[in-house]
């Protein structure tokens, strides 16, 4: 039922989802729960609280138990009967188990590792797992290697956090406490060496993280991974696999990856195949830059534009800008202390070709840290190169200074407009 002000009620029946696109820029649909009981990837809806959706979001309210929704915008929802939600919350069963023994024994909770191609829901299940662990009061680390559209940070990072609480409706899960590594590119087949390596780093720190504490620990690692599956994707899948020992692999809506990790993975390793939500649908290149311009443009405004960032110079004197690259990259490099001898910090020669780029601020120390293994403090975007002058003009979501000299380029660019 709708009426003339785009005003559009909704009765749910059980176990029906209702989805929803923003497609216009400068759009709003908003979003109430007026009955019963509902959720957005497995975050409660509040009854009476209006969610307010710009360009770009993508929302499927699920209930199980029928309830009515009203929608207030220029959408065209669809209304679901038939969706893999039963076998989703059964993997969620099956992980809380897998928790309340690990609560009992004090060993490690479930290690669950999320594959498939791109477009099938592979983020869209991870945050619905991780919000029905939260909701349960566990605490998982939620590991992020999806570079392309960087769910944690932004894109070209690889990141883990801990999820405490569950995600809001619109902003999602808190980032603040997240380890966030450089690696500079939208996939990883830019480099394999690299990405292999902070993968390794990145395992054993939420390795490290578990040991600590006796929740973290029986609450397990959630890994969302990125949707190349095929020849070396295939490789890193495996090595993603052995670096967190993981205990089960779920692959979405692909029987052929499904019947080689079946195949090639030790039998202790569970691996289940599901479907994907019929609401997916296959994003084309410019459909995935914009997504990448959208997580960078959250970082810096905030999903509703309410943040203002900072522009200052810095000039290039003051700081020192590396290129991560393996032998193959060329020119010159300097010493790392990286475990793998061929990762190679490449200083950067400062030039108008670094405008609109994104730099990682390290937090190391170059004279006894390892800068390719050392979290990053933030991210800041060259808006404008002065060549007279010899400064950058940097977009930041922080007044200057720079908390270090120490910049990290990424291939990633960003226009630096809302």
């Amino acid at each position: 039922m709708s009426d003339d002000k785009g005003c559009q009620i909704f009765n749910l029946d059980p176990e029906s989802e209702l989805r929803f696109e923003v497609k216009q820029k400068n759009e709003k649909v908003i979003l109430e729960l007026k009955n019963g009981l509902a959720e957005v990837f497995g975050a409660e809806l509040i009854k009476g609280r209006k969610y307010e959706f710009g360009f770009g979001f993508k929302i499927g309210v699920f209930t199980w138990q029928g309830c009515t929704i009203e929608l207030t915008g220029n959408t065209i929802p669809e209304v679901a009967k038939q969706t893999p939600m039963g076998l989703y919350l059964n993997c969620h069963a099956a992980m809380e188990r897998m928790r309340e023994s690990a609560e009992k024994n004090n060993t490690a909770g479930p290690i669950i590792m999320i594959a498939g191609p791109m477009d099938v829901g592979k983020s869209t299940l991870t945050k619905i797992l991780l919000n029905y662990a939260a909701r349960m009061g566990r605490k998982p680390i939620y590991v992020d290697l999806d570079v392309g559209q960087g769910q944690i940070t932004i894109p070209g990072i690889i990141g883990a956090l801990s999820i405490d609480k569950p995600s809001d409706i619109i902003d999602g899960f808190n980032s603040q406490g997240s380890v966030a590594f450089h690696f500079g590119y939208k996939g990883p087949g830019s480099n394999i060496l690299l990405y292999n390596h902070l993968v390794s780093r990145i395992a054993e720190v939420c390795s490290d993280r578990m040991e600590t504490n006796k929740k973290d620990k029986a609450s397990g690692i959630i890994i969302n991974t990125c949707g190349w599956i095929h020849g070396t994707g295939y490789k890193i899948l495996t090595h993603v696999a052995q670096a967190f020992e993981v205990d089960a692999i779920i692959v979405l809506d692909h029987e052929k990856l499904y019947n080689a990790l079946v195949k090639d993975i030790p039998d202790f390793v569970k691996v289940v195949l599901l479907p994907k939500s019929h609401g997916v649908v296959n994003r084309d290149t410019p459909q995935r830059i914009t997504s990448r311009n959208m997580r960078i443009s959250e970082y810096y405004y905030g999903t509703k534009k309410l943040l203002t960032p900072h522009t200052f110079d810095v000039k290039w004197s003051d700081v020192r800008i590396f290129n991560v690259g393996t032998p193959a990259t060329g020119g010159s490099t300097v010493p790392v202390t990286s475990k793998s001898k061929a990762i190679k910090l490449i200083p950067v020669t400062p030039g108008p070709n670094l405008k609109h780029h994104m730099l990682s601020i390290s937090l190391a120390d170059p004279a006894k840290d390892d800068i390719v293994q050392t979290n990053i403090a933030g991210f800041v975007c060259i808006t404008n190169v002065d060549v007279g002058r010899r400064t950058f003009t940097l977009l930041s979501p922080l007044p200057g200074p720079l908390p270090n000299n120490v910049l990290l380029l990424s291939d990633i660019t960003f226009s630096g407009n809302k």
